[in-house]
């Protein structure tokens, strides 16, 4: 019986066992042959990840090692191109963003085999909960960290500091930011982005094997990351505070210079922003707001922006006319108010009658001034104007993301070449006292004013501490007397009866200055009685001590009217902020 059932069903079996084998090797076939490539990539997707390891940003410091700036985590959703087999629906839910959006970023970074693709930057505790307790429903689905920036002082000094932002597609094609991701944060705007290379370090990466879930199985490689070397800017981040608070709301710039070495100890520009604003991208609609503010937040006004400096520029002229033996220290003029000149008067604020050369400068006598430039002519204003630092590029260290101005000094070549004209008397009268063509930046002014503070020493403006140390000095070809009879006058302006600059008169230190005020529209209509946006600007520059300087100061107030009182005591207060410092009152 036995053998008549084995030879009944012998066949049957043998039958079955072929049939299990062809469709195994059938199953085979399939998965070796026909999609053996599609299986192994993504067997090798579900294996393989590169992990960015981002490099800590060098801190930003002020002169005294406060730091300016924190490096701050943050923590990004990512995803590695298997599009195939995403619930993006679902995944849109869990990451509370559009699906539409979410599948072009899937559909873009479709191609990158062991990158993952970023979802969504910027995820709360809250986020990363709910993405770890949801994991397995979207394999290959992660929590990525990567670092930016917190602005300790919020909106002060940002001017200075500036602020990161997303790489542009004209940065990513630069070799200067070579083997840096796409989510890398970069330098966009003044200390932030001049020194960015120095800042921003190397970034490493691991390369791990995962399971499916895109759990780490183990290390595969590693290349650690390199952090960012650390800057110490020059300015004083307490005297910057005072400075800003200083203006109590008012638009304008200050920037406060020492004399010795150059280093730019505040710059201010009002009104500001928040470059907290900018660490992940800025909103749109806050952007856009930026932008149309009327106050121009984003402009610099100590670099990019250039005003007729008005009687500041006197200093310059009577320097100009001593050297050059128009004028003495001893000599005048009668000032009536105004000067005739064919069927054009040039006023003069008032009548001072019989006027020196030292009360020329302390009541700031416009007349003196038409009559002194007369004898000089424009070219030798300009050449001397120059030789302080007016007209031209500063130098100063945070020239990525601001292009700063050089203005105008005129001269008839200048005429000539720019209008196809000649040079007019009257013009010479008007760039006597710093109007008509003549335009200056803040910064300009004071570097002005730390030349004629220290006598003429030539050195560039600088952004970092010590980022003069060991320049060779030179001076202005200047006779030590021509000096002595400016500063005197200085003095006199703050310090005498009838000095412009009295409001900047201090019971702390011993201050020289000069006031000024730029007009800026013509006509007999005074100041105060304009519109605010016709109003003058209000100048003031100063220096302390008197007799040994280690601050020099530019102000402008804009539409303030007049500098002595406008902008005065900005300058008194940021100067005795200063030597409160020093003494740590």
């Amino acid at each position: 019986m036995n053998k008549e059932y084995f030879e009944k069903y012998s066949g049957i079996t043998q039958f079955v066992v072929i049939l299990m084998f062809f469709i195994l090797g059938m199953r085979i076939y399939q998965l070796q042959i026909l999609k053996g490539n599609e299986y192994r990539e993504a067997a090798n997707s579900n294996k393989i990840r590169v992990i960015a390891l981002p490099a800590a940003r060098g801190i930003i410091y002020d002169r005294n090692s406060v730091p300016l700036v924190k490096n701050k985590p943050y923590y990004y959703a990512s995803l590695m191109p298997e599009t195939k087999r995403t619930d993006t629906a679902g995944l849109s839910a869990l990451l509370e963003i559009d699906e539409k959006k979410l599948i072009a970023k899937l559909r873009k970074g479709a191609n990158q085999r062991f990158k993952s693709i970023v979802l969504k930057e910027g995820l709360t505790f809250k986020d990363i909960a709910a993405i770890e307790a949801r994991r397995s429903d979207f394999p290959g689905l992660m929590v990525e960290p990567n670092v930016t920036r917190q602005y300790v002082f919020n909106n002060i000094g940002s001017h200075v500091i500036g602020y990161l932002g997303r790489m542009t597609v004209k940065q990513m094609e630069s070799p200067d930011y070579d083997n840096i991701t796409p989510e890398t944060f970069v330098g966009q705007w003044a200390a932030e982005a001049y020194y960015d290379k120095k800042l921003r370090g190397s970034a490493g990466e691991n390369i791990i094997e995962v399971d499916a879930l895109g759990r780490q199985l183990k290390l595969i490689g590693q290349t650690k990351p390199t952090m960012g070397n650390d800057v110490t800017l020059s300015i004083d981040i307490g005297l910057q505070e005072a400075a800003e608070r200083a203006f109590n709301g008012k638009s304008g710039s200050l920037v406060a210079v020492s004399p010795r070495t150059g280093e730019v100890l505040a710059l201010v520009s009002l009104p500001n922003f928040d470059p907290n604003d900018f660490v992940m991208g800025i909103e749109t609609e806050k952007w856009n707001a930026m932008n149309k503010d009327k106050g121009h937040p984003l402009l610099n006004r100590a670099l990019q922006s250039s005003y007729p400096p008005g009687s500041v520029f006197k200093p310059v002229v009577a320097i100009a006319a001593l050297e050059e033996g128009v004028t003495s220290a001893d000599g005048g003029t009668v000032c009536n108010g105004s000067l005739e000149y064919g069927k054009y008067s040039f006023g003069c604020w008032k009548s001072h009658g019989r006027v020196s050369f030292h009360r020329a400068i302390v009541e700031s006598c416009d007349v003196f001034f038409y009559e002194t430039g007369k004898k000089l002519g424009i070219d030798r204003i300009e050449k001397y104007a120059r030789l302080f630092g007016l007209g031209q590029s500063t130098g100063i260290g945070l020239r990525r993301g601001v292009d700063e101005r050089d203005g105008t000094l005129p001269s008839t070549k200048w005429k000539h070449k720019s209008a196809k004209k000649q040079w007019f008397l009257g013009e010479t009268f008007s760039a006597s006292i710093g109007q008509g063509y003549v335009s200056v930046t803040p910064a300009q002014v004071a570097l002005m004013t730390a030349m004629i503070s220290n006598e003429g020493m030539v050195m560039p403006l600088t952004m970092l501490k010590d980022g003069n140390k060991g320049r060779h000095r030179e001076r202005l070809d200047i006779r030590p007397e021509t000096f002595d009879a400016v500063k005197s006058a200085m003095y006199g302006v703050i310090n005498e009866d009838g000095g412009t600059g009295s409001a900047a008169k201090s019971n702390i230190v011993k201050i020289s200055g000069k006031t000024g005020t730029a007009q800026v529209i013509a006509g007999r209509l005074k100041s105060e009685k304009q519109k605010e946006r016709y109003r003058d600007h209000a100048w003031f520059i100063a220096y302390a001590p008197s007799e040994k300087p280690e601050i020099a100061v530019a102000v402008i107030v804009e539409h303030g009217g007049h500098g002595g009182s406008a902008a005065g005591p900005i300058a008194k207060e940021v100067i005795e902020s200063y030597f409160a410092g020093k003494t740590g009152k």
